[in-house]
């Protein structure tokens, strides 16, 4: 299928897919008003492509639906992350036939007359969106995450309000830490890639960061605290990515439970905090934000650049620009092939200026 192709666009459906982030509804939003403004037919498909699997008619999204939702957290669509629809087979909508939940997709947006889609979500959605596409889907990708680990693109929306999330409770763990002089170890979202660790733990003066791109030895840990104790300061803050492992170590899960194929990562802060209080005697206590960092409204940034998002893929649809997907690489939008974000993960640069801020800072990194 060409990746210019000319079919004309009268009704486009849009899809929100894997975990929500803050920013999800502005996306939704800009992408309906633009296509709107088009003359164009707008639809939603409920929770990723599980509406559509199950023959639902996809939802009309209508000026009205999409008024002042800029602001609210989490998608009006809703989402999961755990029904690749290349992953199982399914009986067809009116039929007592079975096949692959994907050809089920494709006929089901034929049968509805839908011309084009948006797919909004992580590498796994990317993934989906790819395969679709060389099925004969015209399909448009918006990048979205609060890892902001995924790769063509600066930065995705959601990472903004998580990193601001994570600060704010890691300022308030500050106080606690200090009336009790105690060690907090706050564990942080981030399975591949250190982004929001990294940049709350810098904002919020933590005392430790910990993240996947560096292994840490309990070692070096143990030996920085114990030398800060030694100059007065009993309290300190440890912030760890959930992914952030030990040197020669492996990644620390959730056992016996398994999502979307892939293990739950979970005890990672806990680890360090049993460790650290073992090397030095000080009261730990862990600490998990979890899905706090995907709840709440959207920050200004992560507003504005999700509806810069969504009325860039609706200017790619118009150019018939599909098998693409919208990249911000600042001052601007462009985009990059589907194809050319697969297999492939945006991590934190350990050479990196933010990196060497928090070296010039004294923050111990565990290396």
């Amino acid at each position: 299928m060409s990746q210019t192709s000319r079919r004309p666009l009268k009704r486009l459906a849009i899809t929100t897919g894997g975990g929500d982030a803050p920013g999800l509804n502005a996306v939704i939003r800009a992408a309906t008003q633009s296509a709107l403004n088009r003359g164009w037919e707008v639809f939603g498909i409920r929770d990723g492509y599980c509406g559509i699997i199950a023959g639902e008619p996809c939802i009309p999204l209508r000026r009205e639906n999409v008024r002042n939702i800029a602001g609210l957290g989490g998608t009006i669509l809703g989402t999961t992350n755990c029904a690749n629809p290349f992953e199982f087979h399914t009986r067809y909508p009116r039929s007592s036939r079975r096949g692959l939940a994907a050809e089920i997709v494709a006929s089901e947006l034929k049968r509805q007359k839908i011309d084009g889609l948006i797919a909004i979500g992580g590498d796994g959605s990317m993934s989906i969106a790819y395969r679709l596409y060389r099925m004969g889907v015209q399909v448009i990708g918006v990048p979205e995450t609060i890892d902001n680990d995924l790769p063509g693109t600066e930065r995705t929306f959601g990472f903004d309000t998580a990193v601001a999330t994570a600060t704010e409770c890691v300022d308030k763990l500050q106080t606690t830490a200090q009336a009790h002089g105690r060690i907090m170890v706050v564990e942080v979202m981030g399975r591949h890639a250190g982004w929001i660790a990294l940049h709350a733990g810098i904002s919020a003066s933590a005392d430790a960061i910990l993240i996947p791109e560096i292994p840490y030895t309990m070692k070096n840990v143990a030996t920085f605290l114990n030398a800060r104790r030694k100059t007065g300061r009993a309290s300190a803050i440890v912030v760890v990515a959930e992914g952030a492992r030990e040197r020669e170590g492996a990644e620390i899960l959730q056992k016996k439970i398994v999502k979307g194929h892939e293990p739950l990562l979970g005890g990672a802060g806990q680890h360090v905090a049993v460790q650290i209080e073992q090397r030095t005697g000080a009261d730990t206590r862990a600490l998990v934000l979890g899905h706090i960092q995907r709840g709440g409204a959207p920050t200004t940034f992560d507003r504005l650049l999700g509806l810069r998002y969504g009325s860039a893929a609706v200017r790619l649809a118009e150019a018939g620009q599909w098998g693409r997907m919208v990249s911000f690489q600042p001052p601007g939008m462009t985009s990059v092939s589907l194809e050319s974000t697969l297999g492939r993960r945006k991590c934190v640069d350990v050479d990196s200026d933010t990196v060497l801020t928090a070296r010039e800072l004294g923050i111990c990194l565990g290396d």
